[in-house]
C-alpha cells in the first residue's frame, strides 16, 4: 500500500500542527507549506515533537504560479488549506490582506488543482463567522450566510468558490465550517488564550487587571485536536460535501472567564474589566451550531467539554499539561 502524501498550508498554526500530528500517526508523508520555509516559526511542530517529521516547502498562496509549482513538486494526494489571516479582529485593520490570503489563496489552490488534472482531495478551512447573527437559531449547512466582518466575508467567498469548483469541474473539494476550537497551541492574540494567560499571571502575582473587549457574547467552543480529525474524515468520503463542525453546546464568554479564574483559585469579578475601547466595529452576540450532519455522515462528534478544555489550557500555561494531550491517533 502506497504512502499517502498530505500537503498542509498553514502547518505552523494551531490546526495545522495538530493535523500534521494526526496524519503522521496514520502513516502519511506530511509536507507543510509556508511563505518562507527557511524562516518559518516551527514552534508548534516542535511542541508536538514532530518538527523533524514534517517536510517544509515555500509557497506564496496569492501567486498562482507558486501554488501550481508546489503541487507539481509535492504530488499530494490530499491538500488541506488552513492558511490565511485567522483573526476576526485583525481583519478590520487589514481587510485587503484578509481577503487576498483567504479568498484569492483558495481560488489559486482550486485552479492549480484543476490544472494538475490529478485526483487530489482538497479541504478548505471555513468558519462559523460566515453565518453572522442567527438570532439564537443553531446554524447548519443550509443556514444562509450573513458575514459581519472582513474575515467572515472572505471565508464566505472561499466557501462558494469551493462549492463552484466541486460542481462545475468535479473536484474532490469540501469546506469544513468550523465553530470555535481551542487548545494550548492557540496564539496569545486570541481572547481565549489571553484570558487563560491573564488568569495564570494574576494568580502568580496577585496584581494587575485583565482588560477585555465585549464579554457579553456566547460561543460554541470545542477541542482543536478533535476538529482536525473531522477534516481528515471529510476527505475520506466517496462524495465530497460541506460540514458544520461543532460541539452543539453554546456557553458565554463570561463562563469561559469564570472557568479560567476558578482553575487558579480566583473570582474573576475581582480581576477583569470590559473595555469599550477594545470592542470590534461589529460582533456576533451568540454562536450556535447544529453538527448533526457530521455525526450522521462522518461518525464524528466532539469528545471534550468546555470545562475540561479550559482546565487543560490553564494546566498547559502552568506547564502541567502536554499540548498534544487528547489528540488520539
Amino acid at each position: 500500500m502506497n504512502t499517502k502524501t498530505a500537503l498542509i498550508l498553514g502547518v505552523t498554526g494551531q490546526d495545522g500542527a495538530y493535523l500534521a500530528h494526526y496524519l503522521l500517526s496514520k502513516g502519511y508523508r506530511v509536507v507543510g507549506a509556508s511563505r518562507d520555509a527557511q524562516v518559518a516559526n516551527l514552534k508548534n511542530l516542535h511542541t508536538l515533537s514532530i518538527e523533524s517529521q514534517v517536510e517544509m516547502a515555500s509557497v506564496s498562496i496569492s501567486d498562482f504560479r507558486s501554488v501550481y509549482q508546489l503541487l507539481l513538486r509535492v504530488q499530494p494526494d490530499e491538500v488541506y488549506n488552513l492558511a490565511g489571516q485567522t483573526s476576526v479582529g485583525l481583519s478590520f485593520e487589514q481587510p485587503v490582506e484578509t481577503l487576498e490570503s483567504i479568498s484569492v489563496g483558495t481560488l489559486n489552490l482550486l485552479e492549480a488543482i484543476r490544472f494538475t488534472d490529478r485526483p487530489i482531495r482538497f479541504y478548505s478551512a471555513g468558519s462559523s463567522e460566515v453565518f453572522g447573527d442567527t438570532n439564537g437559531a443553531p446554524a447548519n449547512e443550509n443556514t444562509p450566510f450573513r458575514p459581519r466582518s472582513p474575515y467572515a466575508t472572505a471565508k464566505a467567498a472561499a466557501h462558494w468558490q469551493v462549492a463552484n469548483y466541486r460542481e462545475a469541474y468535479g473536484l474532490n473539494a469540501c469546506t469544513g465550517i468550523l465553530f470555535n476550537h481551542e487548545s494550548p497551541l492557540r496564539p496569545a492574540r486570541f481572547v481565549t488564550q489571553k484570558i487563560v494567560a491573564g488568569a495564570v499571571m494574576i494568580s502568580e502575582t496577585k496584581q494587575g487587571r485583565l482588560k477585555l473587549g465585549n464579554i457579553d457574547i456566547s460561543r460554541d467552543w470545542g477541542w482543536a485536536p478533535d476538529y482536525v480529525q473531522a477534516m481528515w474524515l471529510m476527505l475520506q468520503q466517496s462524495q465530497q460535501d460541506d460540514y458544520v463542525i461543532a460541539t452543539g453546546r453554546t456557553v458565554s464568554l463570561k463562563y469561559f472567564i469564570e472557568l479560567a479564574f476558578r482553575a487558579v483559585g480566583l473570582d474573576w469579578h475581582e480581576w477583569v474589566d470590559s473595555d469599550p475601547g477594545l470592542f470590534r466595529p461589529s460582533d456576533l452576540t451568540e454562536g450556535r451550531a447544529d453538527p448533526s450532519k457530521a455525526k450522521i455522515h462522518l461518525g464524528w462528534q466532539s469528545t471534550i467539554q468546555i470545562e475540561e478544555i479550559v482546565e487543560r489550557m490553564v494546566q498547559a500555561q502552568l506547564g502541567d499539561f502536554p499540548p498534544a494531550g487528547g489528540s488520539r491517533p
